[in-house]
């Protein structure tokens, strides 16, 4: 039904998640390949593994564009009903849904956040897949995951959060990559231009409409406020459309989100020629003939939010662009993530560089990112630790049936209690 037989490293992949979900253990394990790599259909065969031994399977997406994407793709390749849920979902389908999650006639869920409600039920949840990882906090991850009995958990991302990085580095999450462009992608060209350039750059997209590129435009964040973040796409939309005509159309989160879906229609369909917008193009959407993406004050975004706005454009067969606008007095740190950016398109580097600027953050709470709060120990102390750490584990842990959780013995209760990290175990388990 794919059209054709998966790559050698989706194979590989999968093979060592199927490996750990037989295992008993609890499976965490990240499965990191970049924009187009082919994690969506290793998701789905994993899935379906869950179904053949007789459990549910769940995948969250952070957005409803996205979520509404996989399931259309499920729907169509998948040999078992799939149940979609969202806020956007009410009244009768809504209940439908939530019945059919319920009592197991729905073996695969796709779905938003909607997922982690209360008012959602599995019958037996075997397999939590979490799309695009980054963009979900560790509560998150865990509502989905605990929603099953010792259910397994993947994630999948482009760009790992730092705090995943180090779970992988302290041995408690395991890796597959899918490493590589699909056939045919040529590699994005990323420059770096001075918001005081700006009509250079106008300039420059004059001439590449005037040869039918198509652009995506993206706004920048302008506080925690998406109201200010809509006002300044709406500014921008208006400047653009009386220096190019009305060419442009216009999406944003607080728009009715049939009104989003067709500015994004229009723009696929090439019935606009630029797409001026918020973050929420961040993942989902699939214009091959978009050569050119803008992003406006790019210093104010993370770096895995760039290496994703970056993947919108590069996805056809045309050499593709990506203009990084900053303003000139750039601190230290803002330089060393766009220069990151315009060195490498390979989301590990990238997430590495990440991790090295903004630190792993605490694994054993909440915290994904930021330097760590060792109370006995400085960083480079851990690191010749840790082998040891590895060892004392595994003799503290002993196997037990996989139904049981390992007693730990007093001595490592009394030190988690001192150091208020009796929660710690679980929150290890959310990725």
């Amino acid at each position: 039904a794919f059209g054709h037989t998966p790559t050698p490293v989706q194979q590989k992949a999968l093979r060592e998640i199927e490996q750990d979900m037989a295992a008993h253990h609890r499976m965490s394990r990240l499965l990191q390949g970049d924009v187009g790599a082919g994690k969506t259909l290793v998701a789905l065969l994993a899935m379906l593994r869950a179904v053949e031994a007789g459990a549910q399977a769940a995948i969250m997406a952070p957005t409803e564009i996205l979520a509404r994407q996989h399931a259309k793709t499920f729907e169509r390749l998948s040999p078992v009903p799939v149940a979609y849920l969202s806020s956007s979902v009410k009244g009768k389908a809504r209940k439908q849904a939530l019945l059919a999650i319920a009592d197991g006639s729905a073996p695969l869920v796709v779905g938003t956040h909607a997922l982690v409600q209360d008012s959602v039920q599995f019958a037996d949840l075997g397999l939590a897949v979490i799309d695009e990882q980054h963009r979900f906090g560790v509560e998150q991850r865990l509502a989905l995951v605990e929603k099953g009995h010792e259910a397994d958990m993947l994630v999948m991302t482009a760009t790992p959060i730092p705090r995943t990085l180090l779970l992988t580095r302290f041995g408690d999450m395991q890796t597959s990559r899918l490493e590589g462009k699909p056939a045919g992608r040529k590699p994005v060209r990323t420059s770096l231009h001075s918001l005081n350039a700006l009509d250079d750059v106008l300039s420059g997209l004059s001439r590449a409409l005037s040869k039918g590129a198509q652009i995506f435009w993206v706004c920048p964040l302008v506080s925690e406020s998406e109201a200010l973040d809509v006002a300044a796409a709406e500014a921008r939309h208006a400047e653009l459309t009386s220096y190019f005509g009305p060419i442009a159309g216009l999406a944003h989160g607080q728009q009715d989100s049939t009104v989003r879906e067709e500015a994004l229609q229009d723009f696929a369909q090439g019935k606009t020629r630029m797409l001026v917008a918020t973050t929420v193009i961040e993942v989902g959407v699939d214009v091959p003939t978009a050569t050119i993406m803008v992003i406006e004050h790019a210093e104010r975004f993370g770096l895995a939010q760039l290496h994703q706005l970056r993947g919108r454009v590069g996805r056809g067969a045309a050499a593709s662009y990506c203009l990084m606008l900053h303003e000139d007095a750039l601190g230290q740190t803002a330089r060393r993530r766009l220069s990151c950016l315009r060195e490498t398109e390979d989301g590990f580097l990238i997430a590495d560089e990440d991790f090295r600027l903004r630190g792993g953050g605490d694994v054993t709470g909440r915290r994904q990112s930021g330097l760590p709060d060792y109370r006995m120990a400085s960083e480079i102390l851990v690191d010749l630790l840790l082998n040891t750490a590895h060892a004392e584990a595994k003799h503290i842990l002993p196997d037990t049936a996989p139904t049981k959780t390992p007693a730990l013995p007093d001595s490592a209760e009394v030190l988690l209690t001192l150091f208020n990290k009796t929660d710690a175990a679980r929150i290890f388990t959310g990725g």
